[in-house]
């Protein structure tokens, strides 16, 4: 589904270079916008008064790039906490703002913004409003540092670089209280706790789909389909992980056996097992993980949810 959003955060130079890069957006123009005046030019809008802010219009698709995400990218690139201004420039023009067409992105915004506030020590300034009136600024605006490579911007490139990979999940550990709130009983108990579900009764034992199986916990992937195979165990088995820095083994001698136990290395979550007893033409192992502890995404789905560059390994 296709939608748009005008973003406000500065000289518009390097807003909208920097929005054109994150992969889900479609299309971006340089304008004026919730101003005074109609058809402002660049100069009226700097020296004249007139209220409008330097905007960005963005075209997205919405399936592939959800609002939330689209605006804690937008928020990396600016100082939310700041009055009439971004970098070096100020003036009415270089405020801060998110200006919609679609009433329920208001909450959305609203939303983000509260998940924003923590990280600040001072009050946030970003004005949140229905978009009244927006302007295309004149042509030698847009596409700007495109067509002078070396011209003013005050984002870094590290920013553009993190907007080009921004469609790339984050994988990072999270505390056992976020978890809590986040996975379902045994989802909890099988990575934290080191809990083993019952075998055939579990989402995966018997599935065969291409796709990749990511850690519940962290949602970085683990396993891909092509390396799963039906062992008879009753859960999923594995020749192999994508690679072997993802996991951690370690001794188990829990309920008076002698085990190799399989964590991920990232988020610390308890898998299963590996035994030595899986195909030899494979490698001879058989990785035997909870289904509780995956995330299972379909090939199809890989590329929207940000894992396309693991296309490859399927």
């Amino acid at each position: 589904m296709t939608k748009e959003i005008y973003f406000a955060g500065g000289c518009f130079w390097g807003v909208e270079k920097y929005l054109s890069l994150i992969p889900g957006v479609l299309e971006t123009e340089a304008g004026y916008a919730n101003g005074k005046t109609e058809n402002p030019t660049y100069r009226e809008v700097c020296r004249e008064n007139t209220g409008h802010a330097e905007t960005v219009k963005v075209v997205y698709d919405a399936e592939r790039l959800p609002l939330s995400r689209l605006l804690e990218v937008f928020f990396k690139a600016i100082d939310p906490t700041l009055i009439n201004r971004q970098g070096p420039d100020i003036g009415v023009q270089y405020r801060s703002g998110v200006y919609y067409l679609d009433a329920d992105d208001e909450a959305v915004t609203l939303e983000a913004l509260d998940n924003l506030r923590p990280h600040y020590s001072q009050p946030l300034s970003v004005e949140v409003l229905p978009l009244q009136n927006y302007y295309p600024a004149e042509d030698y605006h847009q596409n700007y540092l495109d067509k002078n490579p070396g011209g003013y911007c005050h984002i870094s490139p590290a920013l553009f670089q993190y907007a080009e990979n921004s469609g790339e999940p984050e994988f990072k550990r999270k505390t056992k209280a976020e978890l809590k709130t986040e996975l379902d009983p045994i989802q909890y108990m099988v990575t934290q706790e080191n809990a083993t579900e019952p075998p055939f009764s579990n989402e995966y034992h018997d599935q065969f789909h291409e796709g990749i199986y990511v850690d519940i916990t962290t949602g970085e992937p683990l396993f891909t389909s092509k390396d799963k195979f039906e062992s008879g165990c009753g859960w999923p088995s594995f020749a192999k992980p994508i690679k072997e820095t993802l996991i951690e083994e370690k001794t188990d001698k829990t309920h008076g056996m002698f085990r190799t136990e399989v964590r991920s290395k990232l988020g610390d979550a308890h898998l299963g097992h590996v035994f030595p007893d899986g195909p030899r033409e494979r490698g001879g192992l058989r990785y035997c993980i909870n289904s509780a502890s995956l995330r299972f995404i379909p090939k199809e789905k890989m590329e929207n949810e940000g894992y396309g560059k693991y296309l490859k390994l399927l």
